[in-house]
């Protein structure tokens, strides 16, 4: 939408004259047209700047906006907000931090995208601070992991759970869950929030936690930016460790692969960090010029192991022991121990030592040398699942091996266990309804031509599989083409969902890209609903 098209909306409207209504103070008319002209000042239409928020991590989708919004505070969100619900039909909304979605959560049709990192550069950009006291960070939502994690180490304190990729931004990942090796201890990212501040789809500025306003707190975490926008996160800590054991075991057998894997989430003594990989045995051979965890004469090892197997993968539980300088010969003895428990293959464990830090940024690592390969910025039709522990091994024998069978993917495929009494149910993010389940994750990139059409086919044939089995998969970072699929996805959820949609965005302006909700009929006044 062009800027002149908003500066006549604002002088038809009179938008900010009537923001009372919306929870808002009223201002006087030469500071209503000051503060609506100090809206449109922020949004952008630039081709350069609509181009790139045209797509996003997925290169799967793309929709354009008709602007790029540049906000310092989150004021200025909430006023951008209430500008499109004025208006007789109201314009979408999608907050946008790095992009990292797959299929359009971060994207706006014809709409606004909102540029998050503005945040942080504006006077009253949110900076990440820590309590030592109290063993918290406060963080903007458009601060990226990376830059919490190092700002926390300062203090010699930590979050606990981290997605396996820093570069992305916190309200990113609390608004689908944020998961990684150490979500079976203490589940995932956002079962470790004590607070939030957001601004809902009603323009307002809401604080809660678990004690105020909690159908908002449970709601937009893991709620796909469908309630509102995460503008800060209280996120809990624990001491920092210095360095790390990094351990990978190699497996021929899927039997002995998972069950080692679900003892060690068991054992509250063994491994800090626990997932797992399938390496299709027709890709260790082309492994060997990209991993920078095994060598190369490691890799012809594994590639060995599986063709002297027979078996159409080998897989290998990825483990981590953290410790503290001067302790190196104390987790050696508690490593050594917990391996002879396992059933790995023997003479296929592999250990490393990395400080805390180069664990951590492991993938950070990788990226580099994706971009230099041009083989970063491609479509990534990534399929992510969790899947029951009862139907595990259902699956890996029917996608595995029989939908992925010699195949050659470029990228990972990841598969480990996590404790569901470590998810709160009260939150929006759905898990299968067992005590166990499997996080698999297709990370397949389309490098060729004609790749990413036979990836999306190898995809459906999988879910395909799970729906005829009734294997009761859930997906992570969902996609679905309708809203009967949505409702399917969300269950006995979908009522609370529906509900919080109708009181928090109730004309289901935010986030459109994922197509959850339809636009709500237009009507000829503003909302005027007000979160208590």
């Amino acid at each position: 939408m062009p800027i002149a098209r908003f500066a006549t909306l604002l002088v038809v409207t009179g938008f900010l004259s009537t923001v009372g209504h919306l929870g808002a103070p009223a201002f006087g008319a030469l500071d209503d047209d000051l503060v609506a002209l100090d809206i449109v000042s922020k949004i952008h239409t630039d081709r350069s700047l609509t181009a790139r928020a045209s797509s996003d991590f997925g290169h799967i989708v793309e929709a354009a906006p008709n602007g790029v919004f540049h906000p310092v505070s989150p004021a200025d969100i909430a006023a951008l907000i209430r500008f499109s619900l004025y208006q007789q039909t109201p314009f979408t909304v999608a907050p946008r931090g790095k992009g990292h979605s797959s299929r359009g959560q971060a994207l706006a049709p014809g709409g606004i995208v909102v540029d998050m990192p503005s945040l942080g550069r504006g006077d009253h950009g949110h900076r990440v601070n820590v309590s030592i006291d109290g063993m918290y960070v406060d963080v903007g939502g458009e601060q990226l992991w990376f830059d919490v994690l190092h700002a926390t180490l300062k203090h010699g304190l930590t979050p606990r759970v981290w997605t396996d990729y820093l570069r992305i931004t916190v309200g990113g990942t609390l608004s689908n869950a944020g998961i990684g090796g150490q979500v079976f201890r203490h589940g995932p990212q956002i079962s470790n929030v004590r607070e939030l501040d957001v601004v809902t789809g009603t323009g307002d500025m809401i604080t809660c936690s678990p004690g105020n306003n909690s159908d908002l707190f449970y709601g937009a975490l893991g709620g796909l930016g469908q309630f509102g926008v995460i503008t800060r996160a209280r996120v809990g800590l624990e001491r920092a460790p210095k360095r790390v054991k990094w351990v990978r075991l190699a497996y021929t057998d899927v039997h002995q692969f998972t069950a080692d894997q679900e003892l060690l989430i068991s054992n509250g003594a063994g491994f800090d960090y626990v997932e797992g990989q399938v390496q299709l045995n027709r890709t260790l051979t082309e492994g060997r010029r990209s991993s920078s965890f095994f060598s190369a004469a490691e890799l012809a090892r594994l590639t060995e192991l599986a063709l002297g197997t027979g078996s159409s993968a080998v897989y290998y539980i990825e483990g981590a022991m953290y410790y503290d300088d001067g302790s190196a010969s104390t987790v050696d003895r508690k490593l050594e121990a917990l391996l002879e428990e396992l059933s790995f293959v023997p003479g296929f464990a592999f250990v490393r030592d990395a400080s805390y830090v180069q664990f951590l940024d492991r993938v950070g690592q990788e990226e580099q040398k994706l971009r230099s390969a041009g083989a970063w910025d491609v479509p990534h039709p990534w399929l992510n699942l969790f899947v029951p522990r009862s139907r595990i091994h259902d699956f890996a024998a029917g996608v595995f091996d029989g939908v992925l069978r010699g195949t050659r993917p470029v990228g990972l495929i990841l598969m480990y266990p996590m404790n569901r009494d470590r998810w709160d149910d009260r939150m929006t993010t759905v898990t299968p309804d067992e005590d166990v389940f499997y996080a698999v994750g297709l990370l397949r990139s389309a490098v060729a031509a004609g790749d990413l059409e036979r990836l999306e086919r190898e995809n459906e044939a999988a879910l395909g599989l799970c729906d005829r089995a009734g294997i009761g998969c859930k997906q992570y970072l969902p996609h679905h083409a309708s809203q009967e699929g949505w409702r399917r996805h969300f269950g006995a959820k979908w009522d609370r969902v529906a509900a919080l949609k109708a009181t928090y965005d109730p004309r289901a302006i935010l986030s459109p890209g994922q197509g959850i909700f339809p636009a709500a009929v237009a009507s000829t006044t503003p909302a005027t609903i007000t979160a208590s």
